[in-house]
């Protein structure tokens, strides 16, 4: 074989194990499901069906769900898994653990993000997930998406459920969920967006499961309602 053609091979090579090397960083933008919120809701399936702890890459992870038995509500944003459980009606306790199961999960490793400025239009998670939905019509989907900002309010929630409960309803899911209000805190949100998974990750009537942790990280839990403060929010897409 010719000195030229061994460099043509070798660079054919080369360009190949590159590509290979996109491609392999491009899929771990992918979320990853484990369990499906149906079977928790409607057939009591409330034990982990993932660790936390045996997600091999911990690096720029992102991921949202309950805690198994709906004892609490699990975020990890960048690589730190907290968990928030209930201590009163006014009062939660935030912690960073990964020693932790849920019964359905979502995560990713995301490095590289797009950042765009909401519009001042976007107020609500309804207006948040139309835009969601005309931004991203070329776009890989499902995706993981996080926003940072200012809220003017919020609600939040923690499940709550009593040691020993049966579930075979959402009704029966939800007894012991506590809500929290927040007012103009600074936050960051991460979100799981999906037009296929309703019932799987998002509730039956919308595109979006939002989970908010406050700048101080005193106050966790799932977004059930939010007020964004105009001009303050940035929202980030994988690239």
């Amino acid at each position: 074989m010719t000195n030229s053609k061994v460099i043509a091979l070798g660079i054919i090579v080369l360009s190949s194990l590159i590509g290979f090397d996109v491609k392999a960083q491009e899929s771990t933008n992918i979320p990853k499901i484990s369990g499906a919120m149906k079977n928790v809701m409607w057939k009591g399936q409330l034990y982990g069906t993932i660790h936390l702890d045996t997600i091999a890459s911990k690096q720029h992870l992102y991921g949202l769900g309950p805690v198994e038995y709906l004892s609490g509500e699990i975020l990890i944003f960048d690589g730190i898994a907290y968990k928030s459980t209930v201590v009163s009606a006014t009062e939660m306790i935030v912690t960073t653990d990964y020693n932790l199961k849920a019964p359905f999960f979502v995560h990713a490793n995301i490095e590289q993000w797009e950042e765009h400025i909401l519009p001042d239009s976007i107020q609500s998670i309804q207006q948040l997930e139309n835009y969601l939905d005309e931004l991203t019509q070329s776009a890989q989907r499902p995706f993981m998406f996080k926003m940072n900002g200012v809220v003017k309010s919020a609600t939040i929630h923690i499940v709550n459920l009593p040691k020993g409960s049966k579930v075979n309803s959402p009704e029966e899911a939800h007894k012991g969920k506590t809500n929290y209000f927040l007012k103009e805190e600074n936050v960051d949100i991460l979100g799981f967006f999906s037009t296929e998974h309703k019932s799987i990750l998002t509730h039956h009537d919308t595109y979006v499961h939002l989970h908010l942790i406050t700048a101080d990280k005193k106050q966790m839990g799932h977004l059930d309602d939010v007020v964004f403060k105009q001009g303050t929010m940035k929202i980030y897409l994988p690239k």
